[in-house]
């Protein structure tokens, strides 16, 4: 749309479209450093601070943030910016936002310590924050776990248009704000407007999500989500989902040479939906092309899939009321194998034991953390294989496959008690 000028005699005279680069605009040197001194002109309604400007503090990366900000929900905020076309910027965005969504309030005062010296100004860097936030010293900060994105450009095309938007339904949080450049009397008038989403649309879109977000859960809620403990001739499986239960009491089935016309058969509800099969030793995705199924039911990753009669199995996923019934069939089969499966009993607080200088804690949702001198150790799953080879530990479970870290936690867990006793 046009910027008019209304004149005494209630005429409209357009004032003249221009752009950045005709009038000598470049985005660090001259859009950038106005911004950052008033960044509420593209933040509209969100009241943010600048945190850092080209930030790019991070390993293995040589791309920078071209203003890193803070508002008052403590959620972090990406702002990027383009003179003209904001075409694949957001792209970089969500990039960007991954990269800093895991920064700590120590290192965001940090940022803001190198960005105040970088101006030229004194200011305490972590009062400065504080006092943004309205927290007391001392008091216990952490940021939020989601992040802002704000792409401001010139013009956005369809395709930008359509990518945002797409990705604020998925639950981002991505806005659009347009500068246009009016040319009047010599002088650069900025039109700057938020379209995407239009600021009275926000709210609904915000109400739209928390509906989604509480469907989403209450759907959860209807799902199965006990817990058991599996033991298979001394093989300990602890804190495992029903379908992962029999999975194992399969795969036992099938190294014991049970056939898979046998564990079929004795499932006659599902019958040959236990499986997905195909000749030959192949990948998930090699499976999937061959069997024409999307495997959305089935445990299809190359790690989880098993091998017998010359063929390649995934297990089903979905077996809803009958799980119990469908593993005492197969353990019905099991001619040697001593099989046990109990709930296992969700706990309130987290359980941590002390290894070779680490700790390993389960909480209560079972997620395995294991951290050296208070700092987190990553990836976790290849700490736990270092000290299961210290404590003789197998890594494999009953398929011959790596545990994943869930299990393979659970078991140092326990063979670190079992030393201490």
């Amino acid at each position: 749309m046009a910027l008019y000028e209304m004149s005494g005699e209630n005429t409209l005279s357009p004032i003249p479209l221009t752009s950045f680069s005709s009038m000598g605009v470049y985005e660090r040197t001259h859009l950038q450093k106005a911004l950052r001194a008033q960044i509420s002109a593209i933040t509209p309604g969100v009241e943010t601070m600048v945190l850092a400007e080209e930030f790019g503090d991070w390993v293995g990366a040589n791309r920078r943030i071209d203003l890193l900000c803070l508002d008052k929900d403590r959620k972090l905020v990406v702002v990027e910016l383009k003179r003209e076309d904001g075409s694949s910027m957001e792209l970089q965005a969500v990039r960007y936002a991954a990269m800093i969504s895991a920064m700590r309030f120590e290192q965001a005062v940090e940022a803001h310590r190198k960005y105040l010296a970088s101006i030229g100004s004194t200011n305490d860097a972590e009062r400065a924050i504080r006092d943004f936030l309205e927290l007391d010293d001392g008091e216990r900060v952490e940021l939020h776990e989601e992040v802002r994105i704000v792409l401001a450009a010139a013009s956005f095309g369809t395709e930008l248009s359509t990518t945002v938007l797409w990705l604020n339904k998925q639950g981002l949080d991505l806005r659009c704000v347009q500068m246009r450049p009016h040319l009047l009397d010599g002088r650069l008038l900025l039109d700057v407007q938020q379209v995407i989403p239009l600021p009275e649309a926000a709210q609904y879109q915000v109400a739209i999500r928390e509906k989604e977000a509480q469907q989403a859960v209450a759907r959860s809620s209807e799902r199965n989500m006990t817990k058991y403990n599996l033991s298979i001739d001394g093989r300990t499986f602890a804190n495992l989902a029903g379908r992962r239960v029999i999975y194992e009491v399969i795969a036992e089935a099938l190294r014991q040479g049970i056939t898979i016309d046998a564990i079929s058969g004795a499932l006659p509800w599902k019958g040959e939906s236990v499986f997905l099969s195909a000749p030959g030793r192949l990948s998930g995705a090699q499976l999937l092309e061959h069997t024409g199924n999307p495997g959305s039911g089935y445990f299809i990753q190359d790690n989880m899939l098993l091998q017998a009669e010359g063929r390649t199995l995934a297990v089903s996923k979905r077996w809803g009321d009958q799980l119990m019934d469908a593993i005492s069939s197969i353990v019905d089969l099991l001619p040697t194998a001593n099989v046990t499966v109990e709930m296992s009993s969700p706990t309130s607080e987290p359980v941590a034991v002390a290894f070779d200088g680490f700790e390993i804690t389960q909480d209560e949702s079972t997620t395995i953390t294991v951290t050296k001198d208070g700092a987190p150790c990553s990836p976790t799953i290849r700490v736990l294989r270092d000290l299961a080879a210290k404590l003789g530990i197998d890594v494999t479970n009953g398929a011959g496959k790596d545990m994943n870290t869930r299990q393979l936690g659970a078991k140092v867990m326990e063979a670190v008690r079992s030393q201490a006793t």
